[in-house]
Order: C-alpha cells, then sequence, then structure tokens
C-alpha cells in the first residue's frame, strides 16, 4: 500500500513541477500603468487610524480621503474617541484642548521641517518629521493620556518599547539589517 502512496505522490509533484513551468526567458516585464489606481492606506502618523477610527468602512474612508480634507471630516470623531479613552483630558504637554489635539491628528500627514531638527517630539521639536529612531507610539501616548505636564497616567504613556531591537546603520538606507 506504501508503494503506491509513494508513486502517486511522485506523480503529483512531477505533474505541479511540469504545470508550472513555462519556456519563456523573457524576465523583464515592463510596469504596467494602465488603469486607475486609488490609495490604499496612509501612515504618516503611526497607530492614529488604529485608535481613533473604528474597524471596517469607515477605517477605509479614512485611509482613502484627501488630507486637505481630513480635519474637518474626522476631527469630531476622533474628539469623541480621546474623550472616551481619557475622560479626564483637559490639555496634553502641549498645551493643546481636546479639540486643537485632534485636529492635528486627524489630518494624517508627516509633517517636515526643511531645516533644523527632524524629529516627532524631543521635548522642544514637535513633529518636524520623525526620524528612525523616534519613539512615535510613546509620544502619541504621551499625548492622549499624559494630561498637562505629561505625567498623569503614568502606566498608559508608554508601550516600554525604548528601542529597536536592533541599531540602525549610519548609511543609507539606514535601516536595521534583518535577523
Amino acid at each position: 500500500m506504501n508503494k503506491y502512496k509513494i508513486i502517486t505522490m511522485s506523480f503529483v509533484f512531477a505533474t505541479a513541477l511540469f504545470a508550472s513551468c513555462d519556456d519563456n526567458d523573457n524576465s523583464s516585464k515592463s510596469p504596467d500603468f494602465v488603469g486607475s489606481y486609488v490609495q490604499q492606506d496612509q501612515m504618516a502618523r503611526p497607530a492614529i487610524n488604529t485608535v481613533f477610527i473604528g474597524s471596517g468602512a469607515p477605517k477605509d474612508a479614512f485611509n482613502t480621503a484627501i488630507p486637505s480634507a481630513m480635519g474637518t471630516a474626522y476631527q469630531s470623531v476622533f474628539q469623541s474617541r480621546l474623550l472616551a479613552l481619557n475622560a479626564g483630558y483637559t490639555t496634553n504637554a502641549l498645551g493643546q484642548t481636546a479639540a486643537q489635539l485632534t485636529g492635528l491628528l486627524a489630518t494624517d500627514v508627516l509633517n517636515v521641517k526643511k531645516t533644523g531638527t527632524t524629529t516627532f517630539f524631543d521635548g522642544t521639536n514637535i513633529l518636524t518629521g520623525r526620524a528612525l529612531a523616534d519613539d512615535v507610539i510613546d509620544v502619541e501616548l504621551l499625548l492622549i493620556f499624559g494630561g498637562p505636564a505629561g505625567t498623569s497616567n503614568a502606566a498608559l504613556t508608554s508601550d516600554h518599547v525604548n528601542a529597536n531591537d536592533k541599531p540602525f546603520t549610519a548609511s543609507f538606507p539606514y535601516l536595521a539589517t534583518a535577523w
């Protein structure tokens, strides 16, 4: 019985191998730009969509929204969610009210300062870009839960992941080597 299983399986594997091969040696293909393309996602500020937008259609609509229309369309949604997450919210470490913070976050774009320090937040510079080593999640948690001095709700103001698992490189593309 085992002999027949081995023969059958050999036949199946051989058939699959030959069926998936062709004689076309032309491996260079031109990109196909025919058709319509649409934006599927945006992620200027990581986790913002995850935290402030529900799942399903609203998340998809947010991901494909034009940035200039995002603030108007989503600020009130973000504010309702912020106050549901932190009912005691007054202002954050930047002095922003709930409306100001959610107005900023609802427009999911990455601000970039052309000169000076590029950082998500370093205590002085705020949203002037984003460096690879910036702890974006901790900054967002601090702004949501940290209160006016950034010291409220200490258990909620950090994800306790303080660095990348491997150091970033000093040359382009700067990413850490793969494990």
